[in-house]
């Protein structure tokens, strides 16, 4: 209780010091009871900031008032991520992924801001997301970086993760390339995991089980 009582001491004198407890350095043990106590401060921090379209092309490396934030930032272990609201608004105005696509293709960007943002703060928050697929829907879920395939398998159902036999698998982009399942696997890109496979970003996965 003694050396509890210390430590927050160390957390009080922090935020006195007008400082985020997420610039603090903690042990494992010490990051679980920061973790129970839910500080605000303490949670990841993602800034967005909005610049005209003239600044998005080199990250606004130029722009001062960015600087500023990226400087700040820096400061409390946060993270700066570059939008303009005024592309977004128009992004969302179009109906197809092909029109999106094109638009920004026009404007030299690669992707768009939200997207830029999502994955921003899947990487801060130490999350990747798989996909399954079948005749009726294709879907991603997300799980957190490090976790092995059975529990991979658990967020689609419980009976996965009990039954769990081994896991088909294949690199998205692999699969796009080559456009079926059948072709990948004859080409021999489908792998077969055991229970120890850590579920990268991007997977596509078959699970087999029984239960």
């Amino acid at each position: 209780m003694a050396s509890e009582l210390e430590f927050l001491k160390e957390i009080m004198a922090t935020l006195e010091d007008s400082k985020c407890v997420r610039t603090m350095d903690f042990t494992e043990d010490q990051q679980k009871f920061v973790d129970s106590l839910n500080l605000l401060t303490s949670k990841p921090v993602i800034y967005a900031t909005n610049v005209c379209e003239d600044d998005l092309a080199d990250e606004a490396e130029n722009n001062e008032y960015v600087a500023r934030v990226r400087e700040f930032a820096s400061t409390e272990d946060a993270e700066v991520v570059v939008v303009c609201a005024q592309i977004e608004a128009e992004i969302a105005e179009l109906d197809t992924d092909e029109e999106k696509m094109e638009f920004l293709e026009t404007l030299g960007l690669e992707q768009s801001g939200l997207d830029k943002l999502i994955k921003s703060s899947y990487a801060l928050l130490g999350l990747v997301s798989y996909l399954t697929a079948g005749p009726q829907e294709v879907r991603a879920w997300t799980i957190k970086v490090g976790t092995k395939a059975p529990a991979a398998g658990g967020k689609i159902h419980s009976d996965i993760e009990r039954g769990f036999i081994r896991a088909e698998t294949i690199a998205f982009n692999d699969l796009v390339t080559v456009g079926t399942m059948t072709a990948a696997k004859e080409k021999g890109l489908v792998r077969l995991e055991g229970k120890e496979y850590i579920v990268k970003d991007g997977d596509v996965i078959l699970f087999r089980f029984n239960v």
